[in-house]
């Protein structure tokens, strides 16, 4: 089948998916609609429209995740009138009513209406380019998320899918490097280097046989930003590996994809397939004379495998642990053989510069960081979810605008990017651009993406304490300064939250973290003391609280604080007393509580519980 005759049929079978004439739901069931009940609102549905005889004139479809992750379960419902409504919060129990008033009767359920996504307006819902989470964003990675049905190959077609792959295989290989470089692409899951410059080295690397690697290894605490893509959008992933296999000279590549992604990696195999169907993997690719082949290696889920070396080391079938470069990954990687390493987000992008130009691209973000980033926001924010921004947008338009902020009675207080291997930014840098080069000045990266708020009732040395604990346990012990590093580092930390910090217990992490910055090994030691120092450098003042008052600013560190409740504001509504998993509140009802302290275990449920806060920490 020509590539002309292959989009023909997309096109035919897209038209038909959206066709106005025939009602159709959309219903999102990634890992963040599954977790909210998706897969039994999809079933609800069936029922539904079985019982009233429209499962065959209705289109019920599952797609991925749009990014709305704060207001799953996420339904699109569209009538015959075209209208294409989003609804949130959906249950199983609200299923009748959609049907029967949104389907039957064209009467929209504006209750749970989120957004009109596409036709007449309708009172009190706002159109989806319209709200504060999305009206930001720059959808180019997350363009087909929430939209196709990611098992469908020909929804991709005919949303330009593969037409990237199509003119590349018409250039000669160092053009479409030179078109990847003119686009300013710089790799997603680190550092930020050059795309174009890091396949160059491997075209130009002597050797025969030469691999690419798709690293989806997404193992920071917090981030889902891969694993949303390759649920959601697959193809174009693939698109962008076989791409980067024709630039560099490559036949063979691999997804290098963690074992805890069942669905991602259940996405990847039905993608492979109907691929290999269609002629765009396998011998003489539309026809071009090149052959490539994908196979999917599932991780056992060490954090340290996302690191390059340790990551071929594992497809290798040995141990994953870093070795020392060079020679690089460009010159000697898997199998000794001439190697290149993109991360997902990487790869989606390179699909869409084939597709659409350099020019297009270079169009969005700033002169030195060009084009977009997609983010896991979470943590103290109203919206947390997926995002995609033009790079250089200001945090504060991030968390206030498009996260919805802190909330009324909390204060924003950082962000940390990219996980245990960034750094916290304080509130103070509110309006940096979020670009490659404003996260460096502060002391931070951004790494694959993601992006955790913190508020006033955030423990900056708990924080710190938090991702020690995770680099810790993931470091593959190899280099001392990473295998001792840490383990000193959590340590003092330990100590420090514990009411048992010291004066010098300042200068010794500065040290420790100074010392494995510039000897460890890999990235994972390197960056580990990363959240250390930022939160010593912009929040000393609570270290200090820790160690020389004995108290948690932030009441936070268990050993270190005491609740009670304060008479005057306590109203007696006994909200606290339930909230308390050991029974230490004592009062009767609409007299003023107190705490039991000889029995409290300062967890904090009782001052979040409060809506009058009375009860107050020290």
């Amino acid at each position: 089948m020509s590539f002309e005759q292959m989009t023909s049929r997309a096109q035919s079978s897209w038209e038909a998916f959206c066709c106005h004439d025939r009602p159709r739901i959309l219903v999102g069931v990634a890992t963040c609609g599954r977790a909210a009940g998706a897969l039994e609102v999809v079933e609800a549905f069936k029922a539904e429209l079985s019982k009233r005889s429209l499962a065959e004139a209705v289109t019920l479809a599952e797609v991925g995740c749009n990014g709305l992750c704060f207001a799953e379960v996420l339904v699109e419902v569209k009538a015959t009138d075209a209208r294409r409504i989003l609804y949130h919060g959906v249950t199983p129990a609200m299923v009748p009513r959609l049907v029967e008033g949104h389907l039957v009767k064209g009467e929209p359920y504006v209750p749970r209406a989120l957004a009109v996504v596409e036709g007449p307006e309708l009172d009190g819902v706002p159109r989806l380019e319209a709200l504060p989470a999305i009206e930001n964003q720059v959808r180019i990675v997350l363009r087909n998320c929430g939209v196709i049905d990611p098992t469908r190959i020909d929804h991709y077609v005919a949303r330009g899918g593969y037409s990237g792959l199509r003119r590349a295989l018409a250039m000669a290989p160092e053009a479409v490097i030179a078109e990847i470089s003119a686009a300013g692409l710089r790799g997603r899951g680190g550092a930020g280097f050059p795309t174009g410059i890091k396949w160059s080295r491997a075209r130009s690397a002597p050797g025969d046989e030469k691999y690419v690697i798709c690293n989806a290894d997404e193992g920071d605490p917090g981030a889902f930003m891969n694993r949303s893509l390759l649920e959601g959008d697959p193809y174009s992933v693939l698109e962008g590996l076989v791409i980067a296999g024709y630039a560099i000279g490559a036949r063979s590549g691999y997804v290098y994809v963690r074992a805890e992604y069942p669905l991602a990696v259940a996405r990847l195999e039905s993608a492979l397939a109907r691929m290999t169907e269609n002629g765009l993997l396998g011998r003489n690719i539309l026809g071009s004379g090149f052959d490539f082949s994908i196979t999917i290696k599932k991780g056992a889920g060490a954090f340290v495998c996302g690191e390059e070396t340790a990551l071929m080391a594992s497809i290798e079938g040995r141990r994953g642990m870093p070795r020392s470069r060079p020679p690089y990954p460009a010159v000697s990687g898997l199998f000794g053989k001439p190697t290149n390493i993109n991360n997902v987000e990487t790869l989606a992008l390179a699909a869409a510069i084939l597709q659409k130009g350099a020019a297009w691209f270079a169009g969005f973000g700033t002169e030195k960081s060009k084009g977009t980033k997609t983010f896991a926001l979470a943590g103290k924010v109203e919206r947390t979810g997926l995002i995609e921004i033009p790079l250089g947008l200001p945090l504060s338009t991030i968390v206030e605008r498009i996260g919805g902020g802190v909330g009324k009675r909390r204060t924003f207080k950082a962000v940390q990017t990219c996980g245990p291997s960034g750094g916290c930014v304080p509130a103070q840098f509110l309006d940096l651009p979020v670009d490659y080069e404003h996260l460096a000045k502060v002391g931070s990266i951004m790494g694959s993406g993601g992006m955790v708020v913190m508020d006033d009732e955030s423990c900056m040395v708990d924080v710190a304490r938090y991702f020690l604990t995770f680099t810790e346990a993931e470091s593959c012990g190899k280099c001392v300064p990473c295998r001792m590093g840490t383990q000193h580092l959590l340590r003092i930390l330990t100590e420090i939250t514990q009411g048992r910090g010291t004066e010098s217990h300042l200068e010794e992490l500065k040290k420790i973290g100074d010392t494995m910055q510039k000897a460890s090994l890999c990235g994972l030691g390197q960056t580990a003391p990363n959240p250390v120092l930022t939160t010593i450098k912009y929040f000393e003042d609570e270290y200090r609280a820790h160690i020389q008052e004995k108290r948690c600013p932030a009441g936070v560190c268990r050993k270190l604080i005491q609740f009670s409740i304060d008479r005057d504001k306590c109203t007696g509504c006994r909200v606290c007393a339930a909230a308390c998993p050991v029974a230490s509140i004592t009062g009767e009802k609409k007299v003023p509580h107190a705490i039991v302290q000889e029995t409290c275990i300062r967890c904090g449920a009782c001052r979040r519980a409060c809506t009058f806060d009375a009860v107050t920490v020290r």
